[in-house]
């Protein structure tokens, strides 16, 4: 595993050493690792977003929604 040295302000650096001290993490790397992890998910799932947002964009314009047949449906398949 590789190593990266970081400098924090004080009160970063105590506030990692509060969440370590709380037994959520065992040492500075772990609670380091768990924030990237989390930053990580968070720009997929930005990403995914994004992406359906383009493909709704890209889509065309939309249609009028006939309520009468959407609820139609509704019915039917509540009745299976």
């Amino acid at each position: 595993m590789a190593t990266m040295n970081i400098s924090l302000p004080d009160p970063m650096r105590k506030w990692v050493e509060t969440q370590i001290e709380g037994g959520q993490y065992s040492n500075n790397s772990d609670y380091i690792r768990d924030l990237i992890r989390k930053d990580q998910q968070r720009t997929e799932k930005l990403h995914a977003l994004q992406d359906a947002i383009t493909k709704g964009l890209d889509s065309g314009q939309a249609s009028k929604l006939d309520m009468a047949a959407i609820k139609q449906k509704a019915k039917q398949k509540a009745k299976l």
